[in-house]
């Protein structure tokens, strides 16, 4: 859609999409522009949660081997599987002789994990799984079984990266975060630690050994193992039970793991070991169990009953403080729930997003090819020789310039009529200007000039006054900051040689690109809306008449009632009527108007964001044009859902494309994103350039195409969002006046402005 300049209107009043009519005047609300922008912060803090989840930010894989042990005591390397840091100084327990530890790595995982645990319920043993926290917020629901079923659980870290590369803070973050997960699921805490990459004693080095003296000293015991399975490995059943069998009747703590890949082995591999076990006389506890079993042994030897075993469950119920599970207090657990209830969110609204993205890239990539093809056909077919409208149109016409406080531009804009090479009568109306504007344009003294004057009241209004002060059966609307060139005048009406034509496009183009806003504007008036009026020329259903330049029947106005009221988007909305009605509407891409686009951001914004809002306004006035039949119900047929895709739904996703690169070079694969995104910037830039040739415009703006890409088309969408918002919410907007320098002069048919 192609419009031009806001004008201040203090009497409309615009209700949303929902309720087209008039509602109480006020300035746009700032809480809806708070709302737009707390949108975006919530999905950008989504898309961070749910990279967290996967890989903490670099990804990082570091795993250290070989490094020097000479600091950690010997008695810690040689000694027992379960670590802890009594009184600041380091002791090792081992497992009970014929008892088994069965302790499980890399979950919870809903596959796997599950049936692992329906193999421990029909064996009747326990065993003590090592949570990743990413993991426990992504399935409560198996850790919540897992604790219900008896079983104990331990902290394996929030990432599952290896500790020794770490800072503190970050080791801290690590346990803390994987310990709240645990809370929100199955309201519990645990003291039981199991770093990743360091199963044995003997992985412990001068690295990590500061790392576990740290976990001691808050009050965990790191679990590691004499006995490893190796299922990871996938070596074959027989081989995992052989490998998993402590040799001469010793107790061990045992490892095997129910996430991180395909563990069809390890399901297989587990009842068989359990049941040989079983036959071995062996008995299968939790680390705690072990820990209190152990302790009881000892006490019994020292009483002289050697080799006495006591039952597990008894002697924790005996011994409550030494269980490894903590009951979480309220303010835990409810911080645990607040965070796997933003996992669960983010688990559902990036994966979603991303599937949106694919449609939104298609559809992205189909118009580009969509126009790229049509607009070469357009530019041939208008451009051939023979090509005509019809009879050449000499007769007069009627020019309306309405005008609210252009001081800086009334001036140019009328000399540039004024030197038009087709006959013309201007018609300025006044809309109740405060700056001396109509007394500017009465001094200037120029021939078949006339102005109106009228109290305040808007755009519509001055333009609907014009039409019935016409003497001309075609009017040409165009903004009072706005120049045409000597034959815009004439290009512009010459499609009226056809009498199904009824309203005209021209070809605004912004004339202050000199700055970095401008040559940004430009681009997009080049590629987005030059290039896809040529599409919907050649579709017939054009969507809007710019305000800077468009040529009307007058009788086509008068006919549908004239300019509305109902909408900001007056363009618009008329444009549709006529369609609607019966007209055709067209362009002629030679028919130039050099605007003044907004000089500043803010400025940019309050623009937009009236188009905007005005376009969803006229789409919902003219949604029961979707049913219109014959000829007319064209545009609800194809225009409708176009513009909807094209100017609603894709620029909402669009800059999307920029966020999830970010998404992806930071958590997934850095050269990989950053090609796709090269190569989508590359599409865009081949539209461009043909756009660009097409308009005979200079390549060197596109230099520019880049960093609009990754500035101004996210504030674009933060505008876009902002509507949205507005018109979800009932929002009322007035026509707001951006401030104009006049510095767009009247440049000479193809004259390259700088």
């Amino acid at each position: 859609m192609s419009r031009t300049h806001d004008r201040s209107q203090a009497r409309r009043r615009h209700a949303t999409p929902g309720r087209i009519g008039r509602v109480g005047r006020q300035a746009v609300p700032g809480p809806r522009v708070v709302i737009a922008l707390l949108l975006l912060l919530g999905l950008v803090s989504v898309m961070l949660l749910d990279g967290y989840l996967r890989a903490e930010v670099g990804n990082d894989q570091r795993v250290r081997s070989d490094a020097s042990a000479s600091q950690v005591p010997n008695s810690v390397l040689d000694g027992g599987p379960f670590l802890s840091f009594e009184g600041g100084t380091a002791h090792t327990r081992s497992v009970p002789d014929k008892t088994i530890v069965l302790t499980f790595d890399d979950g919870p995982d809903p596959e796997w994990t599950e049936q692992v645990l329906d193999i421990l319920d029909d064996n009747d043993v326990p065993g003590t799984f090592f949570l990743v926290g990413s993991m426990i917020s992504r399935y409560p629901d198996v850790v919540r079984r897992m604790v219900d079923d008896g079983n104990e659980v331990g902290v394996h870290t929030f990432t599952h990266v290896d500790l020794s590369y770490q800072s503190s803070s970050r080791i801290t973050r690590e346990i803390a975060q994987t310990q709240l997960a645990l809370a929100g699921a199955a309201g519990i805490t645990t003291t039981l630690f199991r770093a990743p990459y360091s199963s044995t004693n003997d992985a412990i080095d001068n690295y990590s050994w500061p790392v576990y003296k740290k976990l001691g000293a808050m009050g965990y015991t790191s679990v590691f193992i004499d006995t490893d399975s190796e299922d990871w490995q996938k070596p074959g059943v027989g081989k995992i039970v052989k490998w998993a069998t402590p040799k001469n009747g010793k107790g061990a703590s045992v490892l095997f793991h129910d996430a991180g890949g395909n563990r069809a082995q390890t399901l297989k591999a587990l009842p068989q070991y359990i049941k040989k076990m079983k036959a071995k006389g062996y008995t299968f506890t939790t680390v705690s169990g072990a820990q209190v079993t152990r302790s009881t042994q000892s006490t019994q030897s020292t009483q002289g009953i050697p080799g006495a075993h006591a039952s597990p469950g008894n002697a924790l119920q005996n011994n409550p403080d030494q269980a490894a599970h903590r009951t979480a207090d309220t303010a835990t657990r409810w911080e645990g729930r607040a965070l796997l209830a933003a996992v669960a969110v983010a688990e559902w609204t990036v994966p979603g997003l991303a599937a949106a993205l694919v449609v939104v890239g298609i559809a992205m990539m189909g118009r580009f090819g969509t126009m790229l093809l049509l607009a070469r056909r357009h530019y041939r077919r208008r451009n051939r020789g023979r090509f005509t409208w019809g009879p050449a149109v000499t007769v007069p016409v009627s020019v309306i310039v309405p005008a609210y406080n252009e001081k800086e531009c009334i001036a140019n804009t009328l000399n540039s009529l004024a030197a038009s090479t087709h006959p013309i009568e201007i018609i300025v109306v006044d809309d109740g200007s405060t700056d001396k504007t109509a007394e500017i344009a009465e001094s200037l003294g120029l021939p078949n000039v006339r102005v109106v004057r009228q109290e305040n009241a808007g755009k519509s209004a001055a333009l609907n006054n014009g039409v019935r002060q016409a003497r001309c059966d075609i009017v040409v609307m165009m903004d009072g900051d706005t120049v045409f060139e000597p034959d815009t005048v004439h290009r512009l009406v010459q499609p009226f040689g056809d009498p199904e034509v009824g309203a005209v496009a021209g070809n605004a183009k912004v004339g202050n690109r000199d700055t970095l806003i401008g040559a940004w504007q430009h681009i997009e008036y080049v590629m987005g809306f030059n290039l896809d009026r040529r599409m919907y020329d050649l579709l017939r259903c054009m969507p809007t008449i710019p305000g800077a330049i468009g040529a009307f029947r007058r009788e086509a106005v008068l006919a549908v009632g004239g300019m509305s009221e109902d909408t900001l988007a007056e363009d618009t909305d008329i444009t549709i009527s006529l369609h609607r009605a019966g007209w055709r509407v067209v362009y002629a891409e030679h028919a130039h108007a050099w605007t003044e686009a907004p000089a500043s951001l803010g400025q940019l914004w309050r623009q937009r964001y009236r188009w905007s809002y005005g376009t969803m306004q006229a789409l919902w006035k003219h949604r029961g044009s979707v049913t219109d039949r014959g000829p007319s119900g064209r545009f609800g047929r194809i225009g409708m859902p176009l513009v909807v895709l094209f100017q609603i739904v894709t620029p909402v996703f669009a800059p999307l494309i920029d966020v999830f690169t970010v998404y992806a070079m930071i958590f997934v694969d850095l050269r990989a994103s950053l090609l796709a995104w090269l190569a989508v910037l590359v599409v865009q830039l081949v539209c461009a350039a043909y756009a660009f040739r097409l308009d005979g415009e200079k390549y060197r703006y596109l230099l520019m195409l880049p960093l609009q890409q990754l500035a101004y088309r996210q504030l674009m969408y933060l505008v876009l969002i902002h509507s949205c918002v507005t018109a979800a919410t009932g929002g009322r907007l007035r026509w707001q006046k951006l401030k104009r320098t006049g510095e767009v002069g009247t440049p000479m048919p193809g004259t390259e402005v700088r």
